[in-house]
């Protein structure tokens, strides 16, 4: 089983992100990543990992694909990879319209890549 830790919900990912995830880790388990305060302290990020690793455990993933603020992801890579569980990122290609100081970004997902 492959964790979606992040706020994209794998029910609005790309076709094919979902064929890789699926063909490389079986079924797809969204966890939510929480609001990160920016008032946070280091104590709090690492608390609130802790807690959130706690619940990623229980479900006993294959791989955490995880995207986030960037401290408490780093924490949370950290603490998974204690438990040899393996990290993920997507890694997508970014696509640009520009039209009357309008811009229109689309997302091609290519892989995901290990932390």
């Amino acid at each position: 089983m492959l964790i979606n830790f992040s706020n994209h919900p794998s029910s609005a990912w790309d076709k094919e992100q979902l064929k890789v995830a699926n063909e490389t880790y079986g079924d797809i388990n969204d966890v939510t990543f929480p609001a990160i305060s920016p008032e946070f302290s280091e104590i709090e990020i690492t608390d609130l990992a802790q807690k959130y690793i706690k619940v990623i455990l229980e479900l006993k993933p294959v791989a955490v694909h995880i995207m986030g603020e960037m401290n408490f992801t780093h924490k949370c890579v950290n603490l998974l990879k204690m438990y040899g569980i393996t990290c993920l990122a997507s890694t997508t290609e970014r696509n640009v319209i520009e039209e009357d100081r309008t811009k229109l970004s689309t997302f091609r997902f290519i892989q995901f890549r290990e932390y």
